[in-house]
This record gives C-alpha cells, sequence and structure tokens, in this order.
C-alpha cells in the first residue's frame, strides 16, 4: 500500500533518463484468470524497444515478486538510474503506462483523494467499534465497551420507546447508561480520528444512534461526516468494509459534483476561481492554486519555459512572459500542474464524468486570492 511517504518520493523523484510507469488493473474479467498479464503485455508492447530494460524489469516483477494480493498494481521503473518501486492497491484502477521523465503520479493522487484516511465509527448504546480505512484497507482499532445497558422485567419501566434509538420498558438509569457509554463512545472516536487525522468519517449502526452519536462529536468531527449505514454492531469486517466502500464512493460523487459547482460559479463571477487549462496553468505557476481539479483521464499538451518552468498550453510566440527564457514542447501540461500543486502541499482533486467539469475545459482550480 502507498502512503504519503512514498507519495512524496515519487513526487521528488527526477532523472536525466525517463521513467516508465505501468498502472495495472489486476481484476479478472469474464472469469479469464490470465487477464492482467495479458494487459501487462499489452501496455509494455509500446515501450519495448525504447525501454526494454524497465518493460523486463516490471515484468519480471510481476512474475516472480508481485504475491497477487490487492486489485491493482502500481509499478515504476527507471533501470538507468537503479529506481524500481511497486505498490498494490485494494482498489481497482483503470490499466495504463507512460514514460515521461517523472514518474506518472495523477492516478495516485485521484486514489489518494477518493479512497484515503478515512475513520469509521460503528455505535451502539453500550460500545463503539473505530476503524481506520485507507486506500480500500480496512483496521480495526481496539476500544473498550461501555457498562452494560441490562433490560428489566420489574415494574417501573418507562412506557415510552428509550430514547436515541432504545427499546421499550427501560428504567431512568438505564437510559441514563446508555446515555453515557454514547458520550463516552464519542470522546474515544474524537481521540481516535484525531490521533488518525482522518479526513472523512463514516458512522455505522441504528440510524437513530448515530444521529445522536453524531450531535456528540465536537463540531470539527461533525463536519467530516460524510454518511452513515445501518449495519449490526457485530458485522464482519468484510461486510463493514464493503458498506463503507459502497458508501464512500456515492459520498465522494456527491462531494465533486458540489465542489464543481461551486469552482463553476466562482470563475463565472471572478473571484476565486478560474476554470480551461491556461488560465488554470498560469494560477499554478503563481501559486495561487488551493485546490486543483481535473477530470479522470485528461491530458493535454504544452510547453515548459526552461527557466522558470512556467507551462502554457498555448505555442509560444515569444519568451517566457516571467523570466525570459525559451520553452520545450512536453508531451502532458496536466501531469506537471497536478505534480507542481501536490509538491506545493495543497490539494488536487481528480472527479468523474458525473461532477461536470467539462462545462470548464475539464480543469480548473480554487484561488487562494
Amino acid at each position: 500500500m502507498i502512503d504519503e511517504a512514498a507519495l512524496q518520493e515519487l513526487l521528488s523523484y527526477s532523472s536525466s533518463s525517463p521513467v516508465l510507469s505501468v498502472y495495472l488493473n489486476l481484476e479478472p474479467q469474464q472469469a479469464a484468470a490470465d487477464a492482467p498479464r495479458q494487459r501487462l503485455r499489452q501496455l509494455l508492447r509500446t515501450f519495448g524497444a525504447e525501454a526494454p530494460d524497465d518493460t523486463e524489469a516490471i515484468a519480471r516483477h510481476f512474475e516472480l515478486a508481485h504475491d497477487q494480493r490487492g486489485r491493482s498494481l502500481a509499478m515504476f521503473s527507471q533501470q538507468a538510474g537503479g529506481f524500481f518501486r511497486a505498490f498494490p492497491l485494494a482498489v481497482g484502477l483503470r490499466s495504463r503506462a507512460r514514460r515521461m521523465d517523472r514518474p506518472y503520479i495523477k492516478p495516485l493522487a485521484d486514489v489518494l483523494d477518493r479512497y484515503g484516511h478515512y475513520g469509521i465509527a460503528l455505535v451502539d448504546q453500550r460500545a463503539v467499534r473505530l476503524f481506520g480505512l485507507h486506500l480500500g484497507e480496512m483496521r480495526e482499532h481496539e476500544t473498550k465497551p461501555g457498562e452494560p445497558v441490562r433490560h428489566t422485567k420489574r415494574g417501573g419501566a418507562s412506557s415510552l420507546p428509550g430514547r436515541r434509538g432504545g427499546t421499550a420498558g427501560r428504567t431512568r438509569h438505564q437510559e441514563e447508561i446508555a446515555e453515557r457509554n454514547l458520550r463516552e463512545a464519542a470522546q474515544a472516536a474524537t481521540e481516535f480520528f484525531q490521533a488518525s487525522r482522518v479526513r472523512r468519517v463514516l458512522l455505522g449502526g441504528h440510524p437513530t444512534t448515530t444521529a445522536h452519536f453524531g450531535e456528540l462529536l465536537p463540531k470539527t468531527v461533525q463536519t467530516l461526516i460524510v454518511g452513515d449505514f445501518p449495519i449490526d454492531m457485530n458485522a464482519g469486517h468484510a461486510e463493514i468494509l464493503q458498506r463503507a466502500m459502497t458508501l464512500a464512493e456515492q459520498a465522494e460523487t456527491r462531494a465533486e459534483a458540489s465542489l464543481v459547482e461551486g469552482l463553476m460559479t466562482a470563475a463565472a463571477k471572478g473571484r476565486d476561481g478560474v476554470v480551461r487549462l491556461d488560465d488554470t496553468l498560469r494560477a499554478v505557476h503563481e501559486g495561487r492554486v488551493m485546490i486543483l481539479f481535473v477530470r479522470d483521464g485528461f491530458r493535454a499538451p504544452g510547453f515548459q519555459c526552461t527557466g522558470c518552468g512556467y507551462l502554457t498550453a498555448r505555442r509560444p510566440q515569444a519568451e517566457c512572459p516571467y523570466c525570459g527564457k525559451g520553452f520545450n514542447e512536453i508531451p502532458d501540461a496536466v501531469e506537471l500542474a497536478v505534480r507542481r500543486v501536490l509538491q506545493s502541499g495543497n490539494e488536487v482533486e481528480v472527479v468523474g464524468p458525473e461532477a461536470g467539469l467539462e462545462r470548464g475545459g475539464s480543469i480548473g482550480a480554487r484561488l487562494r486570492y
């Protein structure tokens, strides 16, 4: 699995020789077990003549070192510099290959944005189960259950349904225990989410219980909640992962559409947003980008200044307006824009077709100023 440190290594790596980057989907299609191997051969065939050492290194890793885990595999090879990295991924990625002067990281930016750094809390009126979900891999955090809420058969019980999704026939004392358990669970979840630096939170359990549990979380955590799902507290990991991934994908699709709509409005009003390639590249160069938006699969050739690195999609008619140097033609200005925004510590949103970014030329940015 790739983490932030590995991504930063790929971002900072440069060499005088091109790097071959391969993303391979490992999911068999139509029950063909050999499908991933056939996909890889097809991808490598394009680069066999110009990069034989790199294609051989990638093929060798797939055949001998790859342990068949995960749904995708990302591989980066630059044998002239002794560089090779491979990362199994638990989420599916479209198969593709690029040979460029640096590792091709745009698909990784997409998967980190879409599936990275989730926190999950399964809660009932007795306990909470906490999970970290990152790039399709889920781990459970050890938590202690609260005090049991025992139901009584004696008189004196409430004749109304228990508060916050409880049941009829509970005493006031039992209600107080359930409330205390939820508050302690909210405190434990808050500490876990903050320590794990999660970016988004999913809640699972009875809808009434999760609603109240969310109210008990601090505002800083409430803003991270992107959805909730009904599930039994004792559900197995496979079921929890499947429900969480489905909800995460739905939440991300909704969030992307909302963010793109906000971008389009800001750009139309000439405030803190720009769309279309050249205006966006200019904002990237000037360091004004907070969030870069790119439609998945969008590529565009361009030109890069040999002096300051300024990127433009238009063929230059004169020297660079920033430093006066000349330009080199490059195969993908979008990839370099993504890299620069990530290197500066800002965000990249790689959005799907449902988000509607095509209206803005498939690329845009929210700006600092």
